[in-house]
């Protein structure tokens, strides 16, 4: 089975970019299984409904998020009522969505499992490794396949994660600071495995926001409200991963990268 995974997807323009690389050379890659992180995928900052219909309108079989995935308050509104866009499934107990879920592909069950880091991001939440020791205990007798999204700062904790977590989760894709890392691998034959896919967002900008949003705060230690870059070159980064059906095991990954001019992405509708 072969996985495409796309980084976090920023705003406007990186739906637009998702699009086109999809129009252009989805088909050719023969992916069948689509995953993205959306968590930024709305203005920059969240994801509404209309976003996630229209995610879902391009074929993504499963959305994952993050630290962002409340900053759209109607979020609430249906998160409960879907069933492949999924939140960490380190927040408590209470906390609406999922965190995981099973799917069904090629007659294989794939679990889909989103985790988050504590170095540097909510320390209220409960322990990943643990929780994935948990979720991995309910589904290793059900599901031939296990891809996690392991949302987080520290690229040492994404790593000591993937070594945890290896020959029990076919895939590891680190997502969150939206730059890709150039360390995608097999590990001992058993995980394929990237410390950040990176993201589908305006290239020259700061992690997919207006640089000059973000000037205030690094001359003056004031944070005035974030926006999304537009109208500039699009970065589309992604990750491409085979299974081998017959063991199930990773046989190759492939990470992938397009820029865009504008030009070509606004008459795009998204």
């Amino acid at each position: 089975m072969r996985f495409l995974i796309v980084g976090d997807i920023i705003g406007n323009p990186g739906r637009r970019a998702l699009k086109k690389f999809l129009l252009q050379e989805g088909d050719s890659l023969n992916y069948e299984f689509l995953i993205v992180n959306g968590e930024n995928s709305a203005g920059g900052f969240g994801i509404t409904k209309k976003v996630y219909q229209s995610l879902k309108q391009l074929g993504v079989d499963v959305i994952t998020s993050g630290n962002h995935i409340w900053d759209k308050k109607e979020v609430f509104e249906f998160i409960g009522e879907v069933k492949d866009l999924l939140r960490p499934a380190n927040y408590p107990p209470p906390t609406p969505g999922l965190g995981w879920n099973i799917f069904d592909k090629k007659g294989l069950k794939v679990a889909v499992i989103n985790l988050m880091g504590l170095a540097f991001m909510n320390p209220y939440l409960e322990n990943p490794f643990l929780t994935f020791d948990r979720i991995w205990e309910e589904v290793k007798n059900r599901v031939d396949i296990v891809v996690v999204d392991f949302h987080a700062e520290a690229t040492a904790e994404k790593n000591a994660f993937v070594l945890y977590a290896k020959g029990r989760a076919k895939i590891v894709f680190g997502t969150h600071t939206h730059i890709p890392t150039a360390d995608e691998r097999i590990i001992d034959g058993e995980t394929a495995y990237i410390t950040d896919v990176g993201m589908s967002g305006v290239l020259n900008s700061v992690i997919g926001v207006d640089f000059k949003r973000t000037l205030p705060y690094y001359l003056q230690g004031i944070k005035k409200k974030f926006h999304p870059a537009e109208r500039d070159e699009v970065v589309f980064n992604a990750l491409l991963v085979d299974i081998e059906e017959t063991d199930l095991k990773p046989k190759e990954v492939k990470r992938i990268q397009r820029i865009y001019p504008w030009e070509e992405l606004k008459g795009i509708a998204v």
